[in-house]
């Protein structure tokens, strides 16, 4: 057969035979088989398009059955969330037919997808031009308007979750933008790499949204082996999950191997914090070497718990239990007097501050209850396998009455009258000349007993007027080591309790307690329903 020739009556039926099979496949949802049926269907038509150059009718056949298989490949890749090579395969459509419906559809979710907002708006904007939109007009218009709302939110940061939370957390959970505030990685005195404010950040504020590369979630067994064995279970798949997206992702896999092993720290390399935009795309990252265990050791260190204290996981239930790994977020390092904190909504982290954040200040969250006594913290801390040695631990440390508190601890742990522990904890601060920030440490440190004290109308009557008011406790606690659900509880419950002529007052302070458990992610009224919440239901 010479070139000119068009391909024989044999090879015709063949490609027809591949692209019915290929394309059953697809509708099977057989996806990595259909790929396969695909990717040969591709070869043999390619072939078949260099050998034919006299024919534009048969040409041009050929180029449409291209285009459309590449198109069915790229649909086939993302649902395997081989976001990159669909992403090719969407090209290759295009390059052949500008306005193909389908492929900028496709290219547009794709795109949505690797939170590329306004590409992916560019793409539906051509598509809804297209007539076979107009079928399709209610859809393609919710993606429009999706993309718009997320690229205004990727740049403001004006995240408000508000009918979410009205609607009692019913329903699919709110979308989210990728976000990266006034927020740079730099090197850390606590370890490592670490976040830090370039700007000043009120309690509340937003700074970083991102979403997890990979999650696993289940609800928790009652009995203790049972949970274990289903953690285990979990923690296996969470991490083939990752591995699977690094497999398939220059970048992820990049991006994971910046990652600390927890081990020589120090010699870290500081990464741009832009590598971490969804606008960089795969093209400037190579192929790295990562070993098993390193890919172990960087999970053991880095996944994130969505129960943590931390955290607040919204709409879940309390036996619920999820683990990730969310790569910026991976850099905010502990301190036990905190000033930021986590909120899990579906697969995203936000992290806001809990309180006032200055320019130039590292961000960190608890990895651990911070509300416990200086030697709990400790233990704690080493079961983590670190020391922490922040401000609050070394003021704590460091000082005289270290034996009496320890005193304190114990008469706790007996049962002794809580009010009679707050007053010689309260005078002992007195004799040692206690002021500013350490006083909230230390009421942070036996925070439980304070909320005992605060929560029981017999022992407010015996000693109310002389230990501290809630008020003040409460405020130099949330100063200190910022805001938490427990504190804030603390709090309505003496709102509710008084119920007076300072309401109004109490009120917006209890706000602003919210928004720094919570974040400035929604409306007054969401806030109340919050707080109301707050109020009713202890946390475990």
């Amino acid at each position: 057969m010479s070139e000119a020739e068009p391909p024989p009556a044999m090879e015709e039926e063949k490609l027809q035979q591949l692209r019915s099979k290929a394309t059953e496949l697809l509708l099977r949802e057989e996806w990595r088989e259909s790929i396969q049926a695909y990717s040969h269907f591709i070869t043999l038509c390619q072939t078949h398009i260099a050998n034919t150059t006299h024919d534009p009718n048969h040409l041009s056949k050929l180029q449409k059955s291209l285009c459309l298989a590449f198109s069915n490949r790229a649909e086939a890749r993302s649902r395997l969330k081989d976001f990159s090579e669909a992403l090719r395969d969407c090209d290759e459509a295009l390059k052949m037919e500008s306005t193909h419906f389908k492929t900028l559809i496709c290219k547009g979710k794709l795109l949505l997808n690797l939170d590329k907002y306004s590409k992916a708006l560019d793409c539906f904007k051509i598509a809804i031009q297209d007539p076979q939109a107009n079928a399709n007009s209610e859809t393609l218009n919710g993606y429009l308007e999706k993309c718009k709302k997320l690229e205004f939110l990727s740049k403001s940061g004006a995240f408000d979750i508000s009918d979410w939370v009205l609607n009692g957390f019913r329903g699919k959970s709110p979308d989210l933008a990728e976000y990266i505030g006034a927020v740079e990685i730099k090197t850390s005195d606590i370890s490592g790499r670490g976040l830090f404010a370039t700007r000043n950040i009120d309690i509340g504020t937003p700074f970083l949204v991102t979403k997890a590369i990979a999650t696993e979630r289940g609800i928790l067994p009652q009995n203790t082996d049972s949970s274990e064995s289903v953690q285990l279970v979990m923690w296996k798949n969470f991490i083939d999950k990752v591995v699977e997206a690094s497999s398939i992702s220059k970048k992820t896999h990049h991006l994971i191997c910046k990652l600390s092993t927890g081990e020589n720290n120090e010699a870290l390399e500081v990464p741009d914090i832009n590598l971490f935009r969804p606008e960089v795309g795969e093209r400037i990252f190579s192929n790295e070497n990562l070993e098993m265990g390193r890919m172990l050791s960087i999970l053991d260190v880095n996944s994130l718990v969505e129960d943590a204290i931390s955290a607040k996981v919204l709409g879940k239930n309390s036996d619920y239990y999820g683990i990730g790994l969310w790569l910026l977020a991976s850099f905010v390092n502990h301190s036990c007097n905190p000033n930021a904190k986590r909120l899990h909504i579906g697969d995203h982290v936000i992290v806001h501050a809990s309180r006032d954040i200055k320019a130039g200040e590292e961000v960190t969250c608890a990895y651990f209850d911070v509300l416990l006594p200086l030697s709990k913290r400790k233990q704690m801390a080493t079961n983590w396998g670190f020391s922490c040695n922040c401000k609050r631990c070394r003021v704590e440390e460091g000082v005289c009455w270290k034996q009496d508190t320890r005193e304190i601890e114990i008469g706790i742990e007996r049962g002794v009258d809580l009010g009679g522990v707050i007053y010689r904890l309260e005078e002992g601060m007195r004799r040692w000349m206690v002021r500013g920030k350490g006083k909230g440490y230390l009421r942070a440190s036996f925070w439980g007993a304070y909320a005992e004290v605060f929560e029981s109308d017999k022992l407010i009557r015996r000693w109310g007027r002389r230990i501290p008011a809630m008020e003040a406790v409460v405020d130099s606690v949330v100063d200190a080591v910022g805001s938490d659900e427990r504190i804030l509880k603390v709090f309505m419950e003496g709102v509710k309790r008084n119920g007076g002529g300072g309401k109004l007052v109490e009120m917006e302070r209890a706000m602003q307690l919210g928004r720094g458990v919570y974040g400035k992610v929604m409306k007054k009224q969401a806030m109340r329903n919050l707080l109301e919440l707050t109020g009713m239901n202890e946390q475990s």
